[in-house]
């Protein structure tokens, strides 16, 4: 679960969510963890099962195995997954598509967990739009995604992006509240090593990678209270702390079924 600690710290860099959502804080280490992804891109899909751990212990989360993964839709698709390692497991034929409901059905440990997500219609993505400001007489970068929300209330986008071939990444969740039917308006703040919890610094020349993603309102209130969270700091509690989840029966994680479309683009 080291990807989600990694959310959590890489939310500093946005800014604060449009709504509050209460945290239950209480210590949930060892508790099952679920990170399963869905998308309209060709297959595999993966599903990770771990448990969670205590803050001070070391970034090992215990793997599942033996777990009984299926992932089915709302036309007759169904697919049990295999196991590839390392808590994860993998489809081999599922194909997924917009419009679509899918169910995640697990059994591990004498447990059964259930969640739902239905895949969003795919929003265009048109391009990345440069744009600069100073602080402390330093430069920082911003992109603004080219979209256009469609008219009807109730989109959620959320945007991943890294900085060259760095593995770490980078989040921000947007939804049209304030900006329904109208070109986007809303920048991504690139990094900068003077954040606390950042070490990478963006400037001329770097490749920006950018995923946008159009996603459920579930999986965009997970990622929300993952922002309000990282407000107050990471410190104390366990890893990773628990906004809400959209899978049944207590587990941390979430279920996501979205759509993918990118855009790189290298700062001028």
């Amino acid at each position: 679960m080291k990807k989600l600690f990694l959310i959590i710290l890489s939310l500093f860099l946005v800014t604060s969510c449009e709504k509050e959502i209460d945290l239950d804080l209480e210590d949930q280490s060892g508790k099952i963890v679920i990170e399963g992804n869905i998308t309209d891109q060709a297959g595999p899909y993966f599903v990770k099962i771990t448990k969670s751990v205590a803050v001070t212990e070391a970034n090992q989360y215990p793997a599942i195995e033996n777990a009984q993964v299926v992932l089915s839709d709302n036309t007759g698709q169904s697919e049990t997954l295999q196991y590839v390692g390392s808590g994860t497991y993998k489809t081999s034929t599922f194909v997924g598509q917009s419009g679509r409901t899918y169910t995640l059905k697990i059994n591990a440990e004498g447990q059964q967990y259930t969640a739902q997500s239905t895949m969003p219609q795919v929003v265009s993505f048109d391009g990345l739009d440069q744009d600069s400001f100073m602080v402390g007489g330093e430069t920082s970068y911003t992109l603004l995604p080219v979209f256009t929300d469609p008219s009807p209330l109730g989109n959620r986008y959320l945007f991943v992006y890294t900085v060259n071939n760095n593995p770490k990444k980078f989040f921000s969740e947007f939804s049209d509240n304030v900006n329904n039917g109208l070109p986007n308006q809303r920048p991504l703040l690139l990094p900068n090593d003077d954040s606390d919890v950042d070490d990478i610094k963006v400037v001329v020349g770097d490749t920006i990678h950018v995923e946008m993603q159009c996603i459920d309102d579930n999986v965009y209130t997970f990622y929300s209270a993952l922002l309000q969270l990282s407000g107050g700091g990471p410190g104390g509690g366990i890893t990773p702390a628990n906004p809400p989840s959209n899978i049944s029966n207590g587990a941390l994680g979430y279920f996501s079924a979205h759509t993918v479309r990118t855009k790189t683009t290298v700062i001028q």
